[in-house]
């Protein structure tokens, strides 16, 4: 059956990993840009990977340029804002499409597993969690900060 473990994805370095690599962590997986007004929620994600990583939390960064060009820059320009401005240290991926003809297949099945309030992505940092086993047990929209379902991550680490 097919999971978020299925998935294989290019990291912002150009290698091909397989998010099978990433079973028995919990995953949250989010598209995020560097120039949107939720820019800052960069600062919670990193306290909730310092909080849990060892308890088995991955965070996932996608970056996407889809939603009025919030994310301009190449993958090298895209981290080394992430990493100066806000110490983040969560795996980063090469910027992708998360809606229409070009999304990502893994945003396509995200988004098929939970629709959320959209049937689509509509901004940067929408969220998807995931189980140990790779299955998407919650989406939450671009307005929820990281520390609102920080309990929600408890809660799948627990498990």
């Amino acid at each position: 059956m097919e999971n978020v473990h299925s998935f294989k994805v290019v990291n912002n370095k150009g290698e091909e990993i397989s998010l099978s690599d990433y079973a028995g962590k919990v995953l949250l997986i989010v598209n995020t840009a560097t120039g949107c007004g939720f820019t800052p929620q960069y600062k919670g994600l990193q306290e909730l990977y310092d909080k849990y990583k060892e308890k088995g939390l991955e965070i996932l960064d996608f970056p996407c340029n889809q939603f009025m060009g919030q994310a301009p820059g190449d993958d090298a320009a895209i981290d080394s804002f992430c990493t100066l401005k806000y110490n983040t240290t969560f795996p980063r991926f090469h910027k992708i499409d998360v809606k229409g003809k070009n999304a990502a297949p893994l945003f396509t099945y995200l988004v098929n597993q939970k629709h959320g309030i959209f049937k689509n992505v509509k901004w940067n940092f929408t969220k998807f969690l995931v189980d140990r086993e790779g299955n998407v047990i919650a989406r939450f929209e671009p307005t929820a900060k990281p520390e609102a379902f920080e309990k929600d991550i408890v809660a799948a680490l627990e498990k």
